[in-house]
């Protein structure tokens, strides 16, 4: 499912802060995965929503081969170079009928890097479809820096902060829509979110969030333990220390 990208894919692509790069599993390991991933939610612990299965890599050796895909970091390599770390992965599986909502928010928020190189690659394990809660972005949102984010205080949703009031033109959002096996990629400070799920069809999808080696992990409060792994090549300047490197 490789496909090299154009350097007008990869200007557009920080132009915008996302792009769709279409389908990326083939029909074999999509099956395989939608599987593995049905079984992992029909075990969740009782309470437990299956919107927050953060960090699964760490514990499932399935889950970080995923994350280790050659075609998948065929393609990560050709925005951000031949070393590959493994910063975070996360599954977001809105359930149908009460599919919990994102609110507006940009990752580089929760995130203790720097620089903020990083790019999310979003897996559809479901198709992801306006009436089921795709991800929606904010074009160019990225360019605007890093805005403030509050703790969030109305109902439930996936995350626990939202952005600041910034009287956001929700107009200029677009609807990334994917077919199951497809993905897309955004960058840290991309403005984006998600409606809730209200449809009669689950949406899944599995977030994988990639850097170069030379992003830094600050390693204090929560991120003082937190697991990398250097998924190809090396970290020639020894910045960070891997799980998976002795």
């Amino acid at each position: 499912m490789f496909r090299t990208l154009t350097a007008e894919d990869i200007a557009h692509y920080y132009e915008d802060g996302y792009m769709r790069y279409g389908r990326i599993l083939p029909d074999d390991e999509l099956a395989e995965v939608r599987t593995y991933v049905d079984d992992l939610i029909a075990h969740l612990p009782a309470g437990r929503r299956s919107e927050n299965i953060n960090m699964p890599h760490t514990s499932d050796a399935y889950l970080l081969k995923l994350c280790s895909l050659k075609g998948i970091l065929d393609v990560v390599e050709q925005f951000i170079g031949p070393n590959i770390v493994l910063f975070a992965s996360h599954i977001i599986s809105k359930r149908q009928g009460d599919g919990l909502p994102l609110p507006w928010h940009q990752d580089a928020a929760y995130w203790a890097l720097e620089p903020m190189k990083v790019m999310t690659l979003w897996l559809a394990v479901d198709d992801a479809t306006v009436e089921n809660g795709c991800m929606r972005v904010v074009p160019g949102s990225h360019k605007w820096g890093l805005i403030p984010h509050v703790p969030f205080t109305g109902r439930e949703q996936v995350l626990d902060q939202e952005m600041a009031d910034i009287n956001l033109d929700e107009s200029k959002a677009v609807d990334v829509e994917l077919k199951a096996g497809e993905c897309s990629f955004h960058e840290p400070f991309l403005i984006h979110g998600s409606k809730p799920n209200t449809s009669t069809k689950r949406r899944c999808g599995y977030t994988m969030r990639f850097m170069p080696p030379e992003t830094k992990l600050i390693r204090s409060g929560r991120f003082a333990d937190h697991p990398l792994y250097l998924l190809r090549g090396t970290d020639a300047r020894g910045t960070n220390k891997y799980v998976n490197v002795g």
